[in-house]
């Protein structure tokens, strides 16, 4: 069985968000969801660990008839997409402009026994 949860317009850079994902993917969930809440020392951490977590709940709940152990579970797949960019403008001297890109990404993670 598989299962899917996707944030969009997270406000993180996705090269940042990829050093997270690239740290859990393939593994256990229950390994995942401890490094993410211990170890990994990132700001968007927090977002992925509450993902997976969405992750696991919609496979229990949207298979409700069959039984689904959750320590078997994995991280079968985490994909980090780039999503639509803020255009910012911050002064510069002789009156010139400076341009400053806020990124945000796009994480979609699967779930499977």
């Amino acid at each position: 069985m598989e299962s899917k949860a996707v944030l969009k317009f997270l406000r993180v850079a996705p090269r940042k968000a990829r050093l997270v994902a690239d740290e859990v993917r393939g593994k256990n969930v229950g390994v995942a969801l401890n490094l993410l809440q211990h170890s990994i020392n990132k700001r968007v951490s927090s977002d992925v660990y509450k993902l997976i977590a969405s992750a696991v709940a919609n496979i229990q709940n949207n298979n409700s008839d069959v039984s689904v152990n959750v320590d078997e579970l994995r991280v079968k797949e985490i994909q980090v997409g780039s999503g639509p960019i803020l255009k910012r403008f911050r002064p510069r001297s002789q009156g010139r402009a400076f341009s400053i890109y806020k990124r945000m990404c796009h994480i979609s993670v699967t779930v499977s026994n």
